[in-house]
C-alpha cells in the first residue's frame, strides 16, 4: 500500500504503518494537550498505542493460523481503523479460512482475560469504561473495554470483518467460493451502508470512516476473488502479447516516440544487441525522459532498469502479483534460455478475463 513504511519484521511478516495512522496519533496527542495539557496528551497517546498493540496481536493471531496451513502473510498494515493482514492467498479449503478468521478474535479474547485478571488483582471494578481516555480510570480497565468492543464488532457477520469471513467460509463450503464471496460481500456492504447512516445521523466521523472502509473492502475482496477464479488454469503464455515492438537500449528516445505514435503499444521492452531484455520503457518513462533530457537522449537514460521479468510457465495468480508488486504496467516474458518471447500487460490480462467471462455466460 502506498504511503506506508515498515517499522518491524516479525517471523517474515513486515509490520507497516500508514501515514494516516501517524496523523491520527498526532491528532490524539494534540486533542489531549488542548483539553488538559501535556499529561493528558501523553496519557491519551500511550493508551492509543497500547490499544493498537493489541490490534497487532489480533492480526498475528490470523497470521500464525494461516502459516499453519502454508499461507504466508507478507505484511500487516496499521491504519486509523485498525490493522490489515495481507494474506498471499485465500485458503482453498473453507475450514481453513474459518479457523484463520477465528484466530484473531481468539487472541483478543485472551487479551481480555489477561486484562480482566490484572484489573481484578488491582482491586478495581470490572465494569465497562465508556470513555477510553478518562484519566481517572486505570489504563488496564480502558484497554479491557476497548478490546471487548473490538471483539464484539469483529464478530459481526459482515464481510470483510472476521465474522464476515466466517460467514464466507460457511457459505463457500455449501455453494462454492465465488457465490459465497458474493453473498458475504453483499451482506458486508449492506451493513456498511447501515453503519454509515448511523454515523451520519449521530454525527460521528469515525463511524463514517469505518463504514466507508468496510464498504470498499467488501467490494474489492469480492472482485479479487472473482478475478482469481476467472484466471484459474491460466499461465503467462496464455495471457501475454506475442506481437510487440522492442527498442534497443542505445536507441534515441525519438525512436520510441515514433513507435508510440504509430500504434497502440504503450510499453516497450528494452533489449541489448543480442535481444536480451535489459529493462522496460513505459509511456511515463518516455514522457519524463523527453521533458528532462530531450529526444536525442538514449533509451537507457529513461527506462526502468532491471525491471522484473516473468517466465511463460508462471501461473496466473503469481504473475498477477508480480505485475502488481513491480508497479509497472507491463513486464517482459523471458523463457528459460533468456529469450524474450512476449509482453505481459494489465490491459491484455483484463481483456482475456472479460472474454473468458463472456464465454461462460
Amino acid at each position: 500500500m502506498r504511503w506506508s513504511f515498515t517499522i518491524a519484521r516479525v517471523a517474515g511478516t513486515e509490520v507497516k504503518v500508514h501515514v494516516t495512522f501517524l496523523l491520527l496519533v498526532a491528532y490524539i496527542a494534540y486533542e489531549g494537550w488542548v483539553m488538559a495539557g501535556s499529561v493528558a496528551a501523553i496519557s491519551y497517546t500511550l493508551f492509543f498505542l497500547a490499544f493498537f498493540l493489541c490490534i497487532v496481536l489480533h492480526e498475528f493471531g490470523h497470521i500464525a493460523m494461516a502459516r499453519r496451513f502454508g499461507v504466508r502473510t507478507p505484511d500487516v498494515i496499521l491504519l486509523p481503523i485498525g490493522g490489515v493482514a495481507r494474506l498471499e492467498r485465500i485458503p482453498d479449503v473453507p475450514r481453513q479460512e474459518f479457523l484463520i478468521a477465528l484466530a484473531g478474535p481468539a487472541v483478543t479474547l485472551a487479551i481480555i482475560v489477561v486484562l480482566a485478571v490484572a484489573v481484578a488483582v488491582s482491586g478495581h471494578p470490572l465494569g465497562y469504561a465508556p470513555n477510553p481516555v478518562a484519566l481517572d480510570v486505570p489504563i488496564t480497565s480502558r484497554l479491557l473495554s476497548a478490546n471487548a468492543v473490538v471483539l464484539l464488532f469483529n464478530l459481526i457477520p459482515a464481510f470483510p470483518l472476521d465474522g464476515g469471513r466466517v460467514l464466507r467460509a460457511v457459505l463457500a463450503r455449501r455453494m462454492g467460493l465465488a457465490r459465497g464471496t458474493r453473498i458475504a460481500g453483499g451482506v458486508g456492504q449492506l451493513f456498511a451502508l447501515g453503519l454509515g447512516i448511523v454515523g451520519f445521523l449521530m454525527p460521528a466521523p469515525l463511524i463514517l470512516l469505518v463504514a466507508f472502509f468496510i464498504f470498499l473492502g467488501a467490494g474489492s475482496e469480492a472482485n479479487a476473488v472473482a478475478t482469481r477464479l476467472a484466471g484459474q488454469g491460466l499461465q503467462v503464455s496464455h495471457m501475454m502479447v506475442k506481437e510487440f515492438h522492442t527498442v534497443p537500449i542505445h536507441a534515441p528516445l525519438q525512436q520510441a516516440v515514433d513507435l508510440l505514435l504509430a500504434g497502440e503499444q504503450r510499453e516497450f521492452p528494452v533489449v541489448d544487441n543480442l535481444g536480451r531484455a535489459e529493462g522496460m520503457l513505459t509511456r511515463d518513462n518516455l514522457i519524463r525522459g523527453l521533458s528532462r533530457l530531450g529526444p536525442t537522449a538514449t533509451v537507457a537514460e529513461a527506462m526502468t532498469a532491471a525491471a522484473p521479468t516473468v517466465p511463460p510457465t508462471l501461473g496466473f495468480q503469481d504473475a498477477l502479483e508480480r505485475l502488481r508488486s513491480s508497479g509497472l504496467p507491463a513486464l517482459a516474458v523471458v523463457d528459460g534460455g533468456g529469450t524474450l518471447v512476449g509482453l505481459l500487460t494489465r490491459d491484455n490480462i483484463t481483456d482475456l478475463l472479460l472474454v473468458r467471462s463472456a464465454r461462460r455466460n
